[in-house]
């Protein structure tokens, strides 16, 4: 401590300092925590409480789940948290039962990571973790209800994870109720033959296995064998979700290539309308909206069949069914199961040696080019490139309008992933199926007249014509004619003549994927799923949850060379021989068996997709949440006609991923009659970032941003120059900033302003400590405004304010409770900043109604010292529960304004009004003033023009 500020404090000892806020602040936290003060109370359960408290209407307020990680809190994560407390805060002192609580999301890969290393347990490094974090976040003085925390990994959570992975796979979407319903209920249609088996033999007569394999074509979880993204640097496959946008994990950067593996998939594409659908009543910023309705994808087209000899035919799906008279070749995707099926043992006669790649039969082109596509990644294949890779089947299909035969290719351009992995090519009216009919010297013929003087022969253009405003051309056969039709009418047109012909129909496609469930990784919740002999998975009963993670020496899946595709999946668990083998009584009259495990994981945002049910019950052990509990805290109600949690607070990056899972599982819970609520998060705000400078040296290497120098605007480390970017703040950045040293230097209080003060909540800023020491000074000047600094007595008196005191108070009342229902907390603490001023300058002691009312207006933000100051005031209950101000209307409103009259556009007057005059008032004592009257010199008056009550124009005669 410096000499200067030892004799300050000396001379000042009950002055507000990091000190006495640290001080402060702890016998608070204490307090709230013994005193249960932010604990709400349920309407019914073990978490009833008071009756009053449960009566007042109810807000639930959420953080996205944070990660514990084993590099602690910046000051940048907090945001949110600090955020969704001042709110969470001013709701229970507007009236309401809130619901504020935090928990942590806690399996998943960085604690296995770091397992792998260490040889640390996860679970041991992960609740270090968590026991840190809990410490940072207490220190800010967060109102949790901490009865209701929990985290991920506990058997008591995870075993209704697993509860809810059970009645996903014990059920089947049925379209016409659209709506889930149990298997149970399928089964019985299948048994009476109101529904019919695809064969049409009947139920009694399949085995167990093929029983089991038609109803995983329903379950809404099933696993399959079907394309994945696999990471062999990893050791385990990703979602589509999990893969960035040049192929490679989001996690690691390692390259991801497709592989077919047998895994659990969630038939969360059955959902996909009602997910678009119901966005459109959720408070959630549109930019978020349009990222999910751009992932589901919906487009409208139709489903045709093209006849092949050998095979049937292939399905394809278009949304230019107008465009069929111009389809002169076919596209498979290289991994299409129909591709074995249709390639013939040698090329038909006169095959062009252009087709072929160079290679003596179909099989050998085929097999070639497959292994050379899947190589790249669904980016790199999607890429425009300048040269289009292909090989022919060796098979044809026909077209069906036009009844030619078409050679069918595969290209990596076609995507299992979209559609039905096969395409009609166009290759007059698409840019990529031009390139490849130029590359592989195809025939392309136009169906779309072109508006501009390129005429109709594709072979003299220089690229393709596509337009939705155009005419039909050369779209004709003995039965239909699509020439001349708009395109809108050639669509409707053509796609009854498929249905009536038995060859297409219109329908609707999705972007959206089913969602891959399964991780080879050991850090996740086991599947409560069990193997018979014959392979047919059977789920645990209920008694038998949770199905613990059992300890295994080895955490690491088999990872292998980045670039080698192909590698096969080997995971933690299987290598658990004692785990994995079981002989189990299912309780299905089979008696005791021998069981295999399921070896995979759950992902991890399996535990996310439903922890806003927990918070509301969380010691609830006989059901996943009580429903008049749920229906309490999140049912349907007037302006949230689907439910969910009132307000959830995090980053935008979870548009996707967290967020379209959870809202896939409240559906299927909702449509079982578990929940009430059919949407998780009713209203979502995305905060901003808190940036930081980033400092580099020559070598692009990140140098400790604290001991950087600026000399003359250039900046050095250890004397030599380096860059300056505003970025990310980050532990490998080296420009972290703990919130353990802001509150060590200033204290929680003033850390809590400084972020709320710096901007909107939900736009990026950037961090700057010395601009700390601005809110630190707001609060020691509030804390003079009441308690003397020499003495430590409260200086407030029992008179009445003066009119200028009372005008600024009720203005700040009104404003800053504004802003605070709008989560405006920046310009709160402006409001709140400028009374507090105005009651300095005034001088002598405030009037203990101002301080008392001052002293909850910065409550919600700054609560350590709001509480110390209230109680030192004489009250001895919790501010935290007293009423928000209200403000006097008749001290809101300006007592008077200045009116501006002009003539001819130069003012002539400034008049004191009432800022409620009307026009008719104002412009008669305007056209009464001297000065306007000497003005106008007797001229007549033409018009007068009044904006009460800011403003006279008069334009004389």
């Amino acid at each position: 401590m410096s000499e200067t500020n030892s004799a300050a404090e000396t001379a000042a000892p009950h002055r507000y300092t990091a000190a006495m806020a640290a001080d402060i602040e702890a016998r608070w936290q204490d307090f709230w925590d013994a005193e249960g003060t932010y604990e709400a109370p349920n309407p019914t359960g073990d978490l009833a409480g008071d009756p009053e408290l449960a009566a007042k209407p109810k807000k639930f307020i959420m953080d996205m789940f944070p990660y514990p990680s084993g590099a602690g809190l910046h000051v940048g994560h907090p945001l949110g948290y600090i955020a969704t407390d001042v709110y969470a805060r001013h709701q229970r002192m507007t009236g309401h039962n809130v619901l504020h609580t935090l928990g942590f999301d806690a399996f998943g890969l960085p604690a296995e990571q770091y397992a792998v290393q260490t040889g640390t347990h996860p679970r041991a490094s992960t609740e270090a973790n968590m026991e840190n974090m809990k410490v940072q976040l207490r220190r800010l003085g967060l109102g949790h209800d901490n009865r209701r925390s929990f985290a991920t990994i506990e058997a008591e959570y995870y075993k209704w994870t697993q509860w809810i992975f059970l009645q996903i796979f014990n059920s089947w979407y049925d379209a016409e109720a659209d709506k889930a319903r149990p298997i149970a209920e399928l089964v019985e249609q299948f048994e009476n033959g109101t529904r019919a088996t695809p064969d049409g033999r009947e139920w009694s007569g399949l085995s167990a296995a093929e029983r089991a394999d038609l109803l995983g074509q329903y379950r809404l979880a099933y696993a399959s064998d079907a394309p994945v993204n696999w990471s062999p640097g990893l050791g385990t496959v990703l979602a589509n979700e999990e893969v960035t946008a040049d192929g490679r994990s989001e996690r690691g950067n390692f390259p991801v290539f497709k592989a077919k593996l047998r895994q659990w998939n969630m038939r969360i594409t059955a959902y996909a309308d009602r997910l678009l659908d119901d966005l459109d009543g959720l408070d959630w910023p549109e930019a978020i909206k349009l990222q999910q309705r751009n992932w589901i994808g919906r487009s409208e087209g139709a489903r045709v069949e093209f006849p092949v000899d050998t095979a049937g035919g292939i399905t394809v799906f278009t949304t230019r069914q107008d465009t069929l008279f111009g389809a002169t070749y076919m596209v498979l995707a290289p991994e299409h199961d129909l591709v074995e099926r249709i390639i013939p043992a040698a090329w038909p006669e006169g095959t062009h040696p252009v087709w072929t790649g160079g290679h003596a039969s179909p099989a050998e082109a085929v097999t070639a080019y497959r292994k050379q596509a899947a190589a790249k990644s669904d980016v790199e294949r999607q890429a425009e490139a300048k040269d289009k890779t292909g090989v022919f089947t060796g098979a044809y299909a026909t077209n069906p309008v036009s009844g030619e035969k078409v050679p069918v290719f595969i290209a990596d351009y076609v995507l299992m992933g979209y559609g039905t992995g096969a395409i009609m090519a166009v290759p007059a009216h698409d840019a990529r199926d031009f390139a490849f009919a130029r590359a592989f010297e195809l025939p392309m013929r136009c169906v779309v007249q072109p508006s501009d003087d390129r005429g109709t022969d594709p072979s003299t253009w220089d690229d393709a014509f596509g337009s939705y405003d155009a005419k039909l051309v050369n779209s004709a056969n003995d039965e239909i004619s699509l020439d001349g039709l708009g395109v809108v009418e050639a669509k409707a047109r053509i796609t009854e003549w498929l249905q009536e012909h038995g060859v297409g129909e219109g329908t609707v496609n999705f972007r959206l994927r089913d969602w891959l469930f399964s991780r080879q990784r050991y850090w996740g919740e086991p599947f409560p799923i069990v193997y018979d002999e014959e392979g047919i998975a059977h789920p645990l009963p209920e008694s038998m949850l949770p199905l613990e993670l059992p300890e295994v020496e080895d955490y690491s899946p088999r990872t292998f060379d980045p670039e080698d595709a192909d590698t096969q999946p080997e995971t933690p668990l299987s290598r658990n021989a004692d785990w994995v083998n079981v002989t189990l009584d299912l309780g299905d009259g089979a008696g005791p068996r021998k069981y295999r495990r399921e070896t995979n994981t759950m992902p991890n945002w399996a535990g996310s997709c439903w922890y806003e049910l927990r918070y509301l019950d969380p010691t609830n052990d006989r059901q996943l949440v009580d429903p008049a509990i749920e229906q309490y805290w999140m049912g349907p109600r007037e302006g949230q006609p689907t439910g969910g949690v009132d307000l959830y607070v995090g980053g935008a990056e979870h548009a996707v991923l967290h967020l379209l899972y959870a809202r896939f599982w409240s559906k299927v819970l909702h449509d079982l009659g578990h929940i009430s609520s059919a949407e998780p998060f009713h209203k979502l705000y995305n905060q901003g970032m808190i940036q930081a400078f980033v400092y580099r040296d020559a070598r692009g290497i990140a140098v400790p941003a604290a001991e950087v120098e600026e000399r003359d605007g250039v900046f050095y480390y250890e004397g030599e120059k380096v860059s300056r970017v505003l970025g990310k703040m980050g532990k490998s950045l080296k420009n972290a900033v703990t919130p353990d040293e802001i509150c060590a230097e200033y204290g929680a209080d003033t850390l809590r302003l400084y972020e709320m003060a710096m901007g909107p909540l939900d736009v990026s800023r950037p961090w700057d400590t010395r601009a700390v020491v601005g809110q630190y000074r707001l609060l020691q000047r509030l804390w003079r405004n009441v308690v003397d600094e020499e003495t430590g007595e409260v200086t407030v008196v029992g008179t009445e304010p003066g009119e200028d005191t009372l005008r600024a108070l009720h203005k700040a009342i009104d404003g800053v409770g504004q802003d605070l229902e709008g989560m405006r907390f920046n310009t709160a603490i402006a409001k709140i900043t400028e009374l507090n001023n105005h009651l300095t300058k005034a001088g002598g002691p405030l009037s203990r109604s101002v301080a008392e009312r001052l002293v909850l207006l910065i409550a919600p933000l700054a609560p350590h010292i709001a509480e110390e100051l209230w109680r030192r005031l004489g009250h001895t209950d919790s501010v935290v529960h007293q009423d928000f101000p209200v403000a006097d209307p008749a001290y809101v409103v300006d007592e008077t304004v200045t009116c501006v009259v002009q003539i001819k556009g130069k003012v002539r007057a400034r008049l004191e009004i009432s800022p409620s005059i009307t026009d008719e008032e104002l412009e008669a004592l305007a056209l009464a003033d001297a000065a306007v009257v000497a003005a106008l010199g007797g001229a007549g008056i033409r018009k007068v023009i009044v904006r009460a009550p800011k403003l006279v124009n008069i334009v004389p005669a």
